[in-house]
């Protein structure tokens, strides 16, 4: 149960972030990635990842 949770709030972390690269593109001024868009998602990203790869690595390993 606990795998499910983690594994959800990194999909949402992720669509999140897609939702934030996608405003950079529609909101003024049209087709600039600010780089603060671009740094959160990245975090973002970075912080998913772990989730699911330190769960994995140690949950998994032989």
């Amino acid at each position: 149960m606990k795998k499910n949770i983690q594994l959800i709030i990194s999909v949402v972390l992720c669509a999140f972030g897609c939702v934030m690269l996608t405003a950079g593109f529609i909101l003024p001024p049209l087709a600039e990635i600010h780089h603060s868009v671009l740094i959160a998602f990245g975090e973002i990203l970075t912080f998913a990842g772990s989730l699911i790869g330190i769960d994995y690595k140690y949950r998994y390993r032989e």
